[in-house]
């Protein structure tokens, strides 16, 4: 697949039963740790303060073929809270830093099966809400992978449920803390619409 900031490559395999989806595998670039963003001046732009971020973590552009900004919160419901009372402000603020898109999670699933959960907020005209991101899930596992934040490098990543469009994501993180390889995120995929191009 051919993102902006170069090719990602994807692998699509065989169902484990006939009637089963098959599943799709990106496997990401290794992680690049961007800029450190200021703790006050991002938050404000969700509708939140220093308070809310996780202690002592930093808010961080990471790319693992898109770079995104990284804000991890202390739980759920401070994630519920987060909002952009001025997307114009968001918008200003990325285009004179080092990101394309926000990234907002906290280590809690949505069900017990997940480890984190995410949002993912974006300015007009833009969905103002993406209900999925693999780029950003594959940053994501980067920066909480790197700062020590999970236990093991496999996981499963949640997003959207809150949407009405829940997304399970399965995520593994190649190579150690401070060398990270690859991130390799996967799920089910079924064919929506098929067409030809001609040129």
């Amino acid at each position: 697949m051919e993102l902006l900031h170069g090719p990602i490559a994807i692998s699509v395999l065989p169902p484990a039963a006939s009637a089963a989806p098959a599943q799709v595998l990106m496997t990401q670039r290794r992680p690049v740790f961007g800029q450190v963003h200021e703790p006050a001046q991002v938050l404000a732009l969700f509708g939140l303060g220093p308070e809310d971020l996780v202690p002592g973590s930093v808010i961080q552009t990471v790319s693992t073929g898109t770079p995104q900004l990284m804000v991890f919160l202390r739980d759920a419901a401070t994630l519920r809270r987060a909002h952009l009372p001025n997307p114009a402000a968001l918008e200003a603020y990325r285009r004179r830093t080092d990101f394309f898109s926000s990234h907002l999670f906290c280590l809690e699933g949505a069900t017990p099966a997940g480890t984190t959960f995410a949002r993912h907020l974006c300015t007009p005209p833009d969905v103002l809400e993406d209900p999925v991101t693999g780029s950003a899930t594959g940053g994501m596992a980067a920066y909480l992978w790197h700062y020590g934040y999970l236990a093991s490098p496999d996981f499963i990543a949640e997003q959207g449920h809150w949407l009405g469009r829940p997304g399970t994501v399965q995520v593994r993180v190649l190579g150690p803390r401070q060398a990270i390889d690859a991130v390799q995120i996967g799920g089910t995929g079924v064919v929506v619409v098929e067409g030809q191009l001609q040129l």
